[in-house]
C-alpha cells in the first residue's frame, strides 16, 4: 500500500496497533509529513483510551475479605492435577477500515472488558452499573460506526481539539475531546445542544480526564450545533457561563 489516499485511511488501525509491519512503516513515514493524519491519530488514541475505561468496574472493598476467607477453605490443586488451556488471541487485520468502525470494535471489546470484575463482584447494584456501562459503550460505538456518521473537528483553547460525530439515522451524537485542560476546582465541563438559540443539556464531561469520548445525552433532534460551558460540579439546568467552544453540526 503506497497511495497517499490509502495511507490516510489507516489512522484508526495505527492507533489500535492493528497494522502489519510493512503498512505500519509506510504509515509512520507518511505521518511525519501529514498534520491531518497526526491529529486524527491522536483523536483515535484518546477515544480508544476512553472506551477502554467505559466498562471498567472496581471490585468493592468486601472482595478482599471474601478472598482471604476462602483461602482458608479452598484446597490447592496438587502438582499435575490441573489442566490449563492456552487461549489463542486472534487479531483481525483489515485493509482500508471504515473511519469510525474501528472505534466501534474497541467499544464492543470494552463492553466485555468488565467480565472478570463481574465474576468477583456479583452484587446486584454492580451488575446494574456494568449493564448500563456496556449499553452506553454499545450505543457510543453504534454512533461512531454508523454508515451515515458525519464529523466536524475544531481547535479548542490551549491547543486542545474537539470532534463532534453525529448519526442522523440514530439521532445521536458523540463528542471526542483531546488534550483539554482540566476545569477549575469544583467545576465541570457541560455539553449542550443548541436548539437554534435555546441550550439543552447533553451531559457532563469527566473532570479528571483531558482526553475522552462522551456519548451525548438525548437525541440530536434537529439541533443546530453543540456548545461547551464551565459549570459548577453536578452541572446546571441552563448555562451559567459563556461557551468555551461552539461547534456547528457536520454538514
Amino acid at each position: 500500500m503506497t497511495r497517499t489516499e490509502d495511507l490516510h485511511s489507516l489512522t484508526g488501525a495505527y492507533a489500535l496497533h492493528a497494522l502489519p509491519d510493512d503498512e505500519r512503516n509506510a504509515f509512520e513515514r507518511h505521518l511525519a509529513d501529514c498534520g491531518t493524519c497526526e491529529q486524527e491519530t491522536l483523536e483515535f488514541a484518546a477515544a480508544t483510551a476512553r472506551l477502554g475505561l467505559a466498562a471498567t468496574l472496581v471490585p468493592g472493598p468486601a472482595l478482599k475479605d471474601r478472598v482471604l476467607h476462602r483461602i482458608t477453605s479452598v484446597r490447592q490443586v496438587p502438582p499435575g492435577g490441573g489442566t490449563v488451556e492456552k487461549a489463542r488471541r486472534v487479531v483481525p487485520r483489515g485493509r482500508g477500515p471504515a473511519r469510525w468502525a474501528l472505534a466501534a470494535c474497541l467499544a464492543a471489546a470494552a463492553g466485555l472488558g468488565g467480565t472478570a470484575a463481574w465474576q468477583y463482584e456479583r452484587a446486584q447494584d454492580a451488575g446494574q452499573r456494568a449493564t448500563q456501562a456496556e449499553r452506553r459503550a454499545e450505543t457510543l460505538a453504534g454512533v461512531l460506526a454508523a454508515p451515515d456518521a458525519e464529523s466536524r473537528t475544531a481547535r479548542l483553547a490551549g491547543g486542545a481539539s474537539g470532534t463532534l460525530v453525529v448519526s442522523e439515522g440514530q439521532d445521536r451524537a458523540v463528542f471526542l475531546a483531546s488534550g483539554m485542560a482540566e476545569p477549575p476546582r469544583g467545576k465541570v465541563y457541560q455539553l449542550w445542544f443548541d436548539d437554534h438559540g435555546t441550550m439543552r443539556s447533553a451531559g457532563l464531561m469527566d473532570p479528571g480526564s483531558t482526553s475522552q469520548a462522551v456519548l451525548m445525552e438525548g437525541a440530536v433532534d434537529g439541533a443546530a450545533g453543540v456548545g461547551i460551558t464551565v459549570e459548577p460540579a453536578g452541572g446546571s439546568k441552563q448555562p451559567t457561563s459563556d461557551p468555551i467552544a461552539l461547534l456547528s453540526m457536520p454538514a
